[in-house]
């Protein structure tokens, strides 16, 4: 019997520091390294240097990198990862000096998403990203052909293969593009469909706990793990805030720091739901010792499709793991209106969903309806889409005092259609 399972790799993490940076309170390659472990490779050591600015061609200095090579050969490192970008020549350069592979940030995202990719959308998002991010970088992956150096006829075939591949490359972008715009087009579409009912986003950095709050909150059973980017697809559920109160609440991916812009720019579908929500619930883990850096990177991110605009409530979650209140009034130093929560003990939902009531009752109108009181349909319908205030009965007439949006009574008459209504507003 042979054991077939692919071994783990063994990854020595490694990055600048810049004098413009902020402050970090936890460690420099932290988040680097559960990245790293989310891709399941072992991480054997790191290295860090401060410098000034970015070597052109090796991104750390030259005696740098040669210390790095040193460094991940004794603690038998068979891959090197890098905490930024890497040009395609940075990348080749260094795997040229240390003989092991090199992986940036971005390509371990993105193999992240790649092991985390379930639906059929997101594989073709993620494929699509990996195919952008490869595109420039093709000449790298072919330096297996530099190893026979001076043969006839060797050089010419390594660069009609190098063009083939990049034709077929750029082919599979255009063709997951068409596909991508055809599947943005049908959420658009399905994301407008909903545009009788308040919808509310969650959008936080990853594994700030969205997902467990969603559970929470609506009651489902949306897949929870304590790792990064454990939720890749939208999922929309009722939450009944309460009497009278439904709204659409939204799930996202999360986001991270430094997020590749193809990975932004391929998941624009999936992240539909925040461009077109009333109101953004911006979770933050206020357990992190890096909660304000954060809090900015989801902002960027924010800002990038277009929802930067949107209101916002910030819901501080984890606060049982918070040691220092303080940490959690820092936090909440800003003009944004904020909530504290533990998604996992139910601490603060119920001043969060006075919260959201309160504030989608702003919009909501007082309207009556007038319908046979002997038609039993109507009252649960009504009670389901808006808060009753009163209800009277006169003759074979019944009235209904009602609070809610403008935008539901669509929805009111498209359920009750072929049962005789009349509504007006409470001052007609």
């Amino acid at each position: 019997m042979h054991d077939v399972a692919p071994q783990k790799e063994r990854a020595f993490l490694f990055g600048v520091s810049l004098p413009r940076e902020p402050e970090r309170y936890s460690g420099p390659l932290d988040e680097l390294r559960r990245l790293a472990e989310a891709a399941d490779a072992e991480v054997v050591g790191e290295m860090m240097q401060n410098r000034d600015r970015i070597d052109a061609a090796t991104f750390l200095g030259r005696g740098k990198a040669q210390e790095l090579t040193d460094a991940a050969k004794a603690a038998d490192a068979n891959l090197l990862i890098c905490d930024s970008d890497l040009s395609p020549s940075q990348g080749r350069n260094l795997e040229r000096l240390s003989e092991l592979r090199v992986v940036d940030r971005s390509e371990l995202i993105l193999d992240i998403f790649a092991r985390r990719a379930r639906t059929h959308q997101a594989r073709v998002q993620v494929e699509l990203a990996q195919l952008q991010y490869t595109l420039p970088r093709l000449k790298r992956m072919w330096t297996h052909l530099e190893r026979i150096r001076g043969g006839i006829g060797t050089r010419g075939p390594g660069e009609k293969q190098i063009e083939t591949d990049r034709r077929i490359i750029r082919r599979k972008i255009a063709d997951y593009k068409r596909v991508l715009a055809d599947i943005e087009q049908r959420k658009l579409r399905e994301v407008e469909s909903r545009s009788d009912v308040f919808t509310i986003c969650l959008v936080g950095y990853t594994n700030a706990g969205k997902s467990t709050l969603m559970n929470m909150l609506t009651g489902t059973g949306t897949y929870v793990a304590d790792q990064l980017f454990a939720t890749l697809d939208t999922k929309t559920r009722i939450w009944a805030v309460a009497e009278g109160v439904r709204v659409l609440l939204s799930d996202t991916v999360g986001f991270v720091e430094k997020l590749p812009h193809h990975l932004v720019a391929s998941f624009h579908a999936t992240l539909e739901e925040a461009t077109h929500a009333d109101l953004l619930l911006h979770l933050i883990d206020a357990s992190h010792p890096d909660a304000i850096h954060q809090r900015v990177a989801v902002q960027d991110v924010l800002d990038q499709l277009g929802a930067g605009e949107i209101p916002q409530l910030e819901v501080f979650n984890k606060v049982d793991l918070v040691e220092n209140l303080a940490d959690v009034e820092v936090l909440a130093r800003t003009e944004t209106p904020n909530v504290s929560v533990s998604a996992a003990t139910g601490k603060g939902l119920d001043e969060l969903r006075s919260w959201v009531a309160s504030y989608v009752d702003r919009f909501r109108n007082d309207v009556v309806i007038r319908y046979d009181s002997g038609d039993g349909r109507v009252y649960p319908v009504v009670r389901n889409w808006a808060f009753i205030v009163d209800h009277t009965f006169e003759d074979d007439m019944a009235e209904l005092k009602v609070r809610l949006l403008p935008r539901e009574l669509g929805a009111l008459r498209r359920e009750l259609r072929g049962h005789p209504l009349e509504i007006v507003g409470v001052d007609e």
